[in-house]
C-alpha cells in the first residue's frame, strides 16, 4: 500500500484510514477522479459511476448529477416510502431505478 500511495502521491496514512472507514471518502472531485485513475477505473464506466456513488452515499449525499435532475428529485419522497415500506430484492430496486429515470 505504502508503494502505490507513493507511486501515485498519496499519503498512505490518510489512505490507510479512508480504507478502514476512518475518514469519509473525499468530497473534492478532483481527489476522487485520482483515486479512480489510480485504480484503474475507465471514465465513464459503469465502475467508475458506482466509485463516485458509493463515495457520495457514504457521506450521505446523493451524487451531484442526480442533485441536479428536478424531475428525479421530485420522484424520490416515493422511492423512499416504498424502501421504508417493504423489503425489496436488488433486482426489484434495479426495476424500480430504471423505470425513475425513465420517467
Amino acid at each position: 500500500m505504502r508503494d502505490f500511495c507513493l507511486r501515485h502521491g498519496f499519503d498512505p496514512g490518510n489512505y490507510s484510514r479512508l480504507e478502514r472507514g476512518l475518514f469519509p471518502p473525499p468530497q473534492r472531485e478532483e481527489l476522487l477522479e485520482r483515486y479512480a485513475n489510480a485504480v484503474g477505473l475507465v471514465r465513464g464506466s459503469d465502475d467508475w459511476l458506482e466509485f463516485f456513488d458509493t463515495a457520495a452515499a457514504s457521506r450521505g449525499e446523493l451524487p451531484p448529477d442526480l442533485m441536479d435532475d428536478d424531475a428525479l428529485l421530485k420522484k424520490l419522497p416515493a422511492l423512499f416510502r416504498t424502501l421504508r415500506g417493504n423489503q425489496l430484492s436488488p433486482k426489484l430496486l434495479d426495476e424500480l431505478i430504471e423505470k425513475i429515470r425513465r420517467a
